[in-house]
């Protein structure tokens, strides 16, 4: 697969990234685990060098899995996990970045993954209580420590991230973006273009809707997020099936699937850019890695973008209160 370097950084990747959070956690009951490792082993097998995790997926079981996943392949994968939770046994807790819980979260990470060194460290959420410049130099001294390599943030708005820059340099932002949420296309990628940044986008599938496998009649199994967001109730998923119907439509002329045109839209618009799309399917795994070969001309991204533009999105990404977390 082609590779991609995440900004002025220097961390090269794989072109088109993995996702494992929904491989045990807010994606229904979790499959086998033997199964998602074997997976995640041919993803590797097939040029994938990017993958994605955090301590509050499981959680920590994601960490666990994808630490014994990737251990014999260490040295050829870039491991990212994220920071930013007060994790009691069973997952609650509310938003911690105080340099002593950053630096517990990497010690812990460090050993579920099965590694000494984290290459890419995420603020997953920003916490208000917390400066970001607290923050950023309890990570720098993380790296001159060598516990980690690189430094990101998630979620987080243009200002944040140039004053978290500042202090140490940021190599990538992870954010939602696809087709049906392009909200970072105001001021965050803009900052990013101009600071050198890398962006990740996650969900850059809309959690399976863009894929064409979703109508308003799917159910979600039990400890499916989904279940929960205004953009997949019933009526929103029937009044979205446009976005879907678009990228269908691209895909016939170019031979390609709905979820391909996604992400190579995605790919098309920056080098820099960088999609994770989970999946705990091979043969979606394979369709997924097929995109990056997928050559989108830009008068293709003119239209596509063109017939989006008429399209209204129906539901919030997020309730209410979780929203609330993502605009800092």
């Amino acid at each position: 697969m082609n590779k991609r370097t995440l900004g002025r950084s220097g961390l090269e990747v794989s072109a088109i990234g993995l996702g494992c959070m929904g491989m045990n956690h807010h994606r229904g009951p979790a499959p086998d685990k033997a199964a998602m490792i074997a997976l995640i082993r041919q993803a590797v097998d097939r040029g994938v060098t990017f993958f994605d995790t955090a301590e509050v997926y499981g959680p920590f079981t994601n960490e666990d899995l994808v630490g014994e996943a990737l251990e014999p392949f260490r040295k050829r994968v870039v491991i990212a996990t994220k920071f930013g939770f007060d994790l009691g046994e069973d997952g609650s807790g509310g938003l911690n970045s105080r340099p002593d819980r950053i630096r517990t979260v990497a010690d812990e990470s460090l050993k579920r993954l099965r590694t000494d060194s984290i290459d890419l460290f995420y603020q997953h959420r920003v916490d208000p209580a917390v400066p970001i410049e607290e923050v950023a130099g309890t990570v720098k001294d993380l790296i001159a420590q060598g516990k980690v390599r690189h430094f990101g943030l998630s979620e987080a708005s243009a200002d944040t991230i140039r004053r978290a820059h500042a202090v140490q340099p940021v190599t990538a932002i992870q954010s939602e973006y696809s087709l049906w949420y392009r909200a970072p296309e105001a001021s965050v990628l803009p900052l990013c273009e101009e600071l050198g940044i890398g962006f990740v986008p996650y969900s850059p599938l809309g959690r399976g809707f863009l894929t064409g496998t979703i109508d308003e009649t799917t159910p979600f199994g039990g400890n499916d997020n989904r279940t929960t967001l205004p953009r997949f109730t019933p009526e929103a998923r029937k009044a979205n099936r446009p976005v879907v119907d678009l990228l269908e439509a691209i895909g016939r002329q170019k031979h390609a699937t709905a979820a391909q045109i996604a992400l190579a839209w995605l790919l098309a618009r920056k080098p820099w850019i960088v999609p994770i799309p989970g999946t705990t399917k091979l043969h979606r795994l394979d369709e997924n890695i097929a995109a990056a070969a997928i050559d989108l001309a830009p008068e293709d991204v003119r239209s596509i973008d063109a017939s989006a533009a008429k399209i209204a999105v129906q539901g919030d990404r997020y309730p209410q209160a979780e929203a609330a977390r993502t605009s800092h």
